[in-house]
């Protein structure tokens, strides 16, 4: 068996194989409420044969959304409607699936990327006041956001508290906490959006205590035996930003404080950034918190191919596999990288049938005979 189709512990969730769903926004929610289109994306790819899925980042407030399209998670009609979504595609599917909480900070009140996915100013239709640890806005000429007081702090900390106890309240398997792509927890950690003069700005130690203080508020909230785990952005990739020392320290101190693995990503910060984009470009970040760290990492990036994922656990690198677009492009990954490593993989009996002739026994228990 190869090592991509072998089980993998993130805390104690088990996952079937180390292929992750990574978390891909849709933009298609109602006032942050999900919809059918939830309901038929989720469970395409809940019939992937990936070994979890993490749906897309879901904002803990309706301030905290990157568009009035973002998935939410922060009242009665967004937990009744993500239910119904979740509760849909179980029946159908026993694949682990997670959640990804955040808050969009200055990077909030944005059009949609097929609009342009430019800033909506606060007076626009739609468009609302965004918070951040600084009024430093992202790009040039946007409107800067509000800086968050002790008492916005506190707002903000409760607001992903709430929202973890709902994610509790629907059964998912695992949270992870968005601490990446420039979004208000990676806007405290870089110092490139953090001009605090407070205990939460200026060295290292104090720009990452609000995001420590929020994880361990989650850990605190939710069940002990419920896996949560965090995602970061490895480097800004801009000169003095966040980089992968800091990454590392951070990495530390989420373990101490019982977090489950590290998903591993960069940049977003920051439209300075200059990313050298290459097949599995962020790969090597990963392996080097694996190997500082010592707990479990989900490296992603344009890891495309079945061998060059095999490769990448082969040899140590991480300890799972995320692909966001590449499963978009080709939900079937997961049975074709089955295929080609030689391993076997569930599928559900109404497609039993499209199981290849070269391929006899692909699919996990298949038996499909015809009158």
């Amino acid at each position: 068996m190869s090592l991509l189709f072998q089980p993998l512990d993130i805390g104690a969730l088990t996952i079937p194989n180390r292929i992750v769903i990574a978390p891909m926004c849709q933009y298609s929610a109602i006032d942050g409420t999900a919809q059918d289109w939830h309901l038929i994306h989720l469970g395409h790819l809940a019939l992937s044969g990936a070994g979890m899925m993490i749906i897309e980042a879901t904002a803990v407030s309706a301030k905290g959304r990157i568009t009035p399209g973002c998935l939410g998670l922060y009242s009665d009609e967004n937990e009744a409607a993500l239910g119904r979504v979740i509760n849909a595609v179980r029946q159908h599917s026993n694949m682990p699936i997670t959640i990804q909480i955040g808050h969009a900070g200055r990077k909030g009140s944005s059009e949609t990327p097929w609009d342009g996915g430019g800033q909506i100013a606060p007076g626009a239709d739609q468009g609302w006041k965004a918070e951040a640890p600084s009024a430093l806005p992202h790009g040039p000429g946007e409107d800067a956001p509000d800086s968050l007081d002790a008492a916005g702090l506190k707002r903000v900390k409760d607001d992903f508290v709430a929202t973890a106890k709902r994610a509790v309240r629907l059964g998912f398997e695992g949270i992870e906490l968005h601490m990446a792509h420039g979004y208000l927890l990676h806007q405290f950690l870089s110092p490139l959006a953090n001009e605090r003069s407070d205990d939460y700005g200026g060295s290292l130690e104090n720009r990452m205590r609000f995001p420590l203080e929020v994880f361990e508020a989650i850990k605190a909230a939710v069940p002990d035996d419920l896996p949560v785990w965090v995602r970061v952005s490895a480097t800004d990739w801009v000169p003095d930003g966040w980089d992968l020392d800091d990454t590392i320290a951070l990495s530390h101190q989420l373990k101490a404080r019982g977090c489950t693995a590290i998903h591993v990503t960069t940049g977003g910060v920051s439209p300075k950034q200059e990313i050298p984009v290459a097949p599995g470009f962020q790969v090597p970040f990963a392996t080097q918190i694996k190997a500082e760290v010592g707990l479990p990492t989900i490296a992603v990036g344009l890891i495309t191919e079945p061998e060059q994922a095999e490769q990448i656990l082969q040899e140590g690198e991480a300890d799972a596999i995320a692909l966001a677009r590449g499963l978009l492009y080709n939900p079937r990954w997961p049975w074709q990288a089955a295929a080609a490593l030689g391993d076997e993989i569930d599928a559900p009996p109404q497609y039993w049938r499209s199981q290849p002739r070269e391929h006899p026994d692909l699919f996990k228990g298949s038996k499909v005979g015809f009158r």
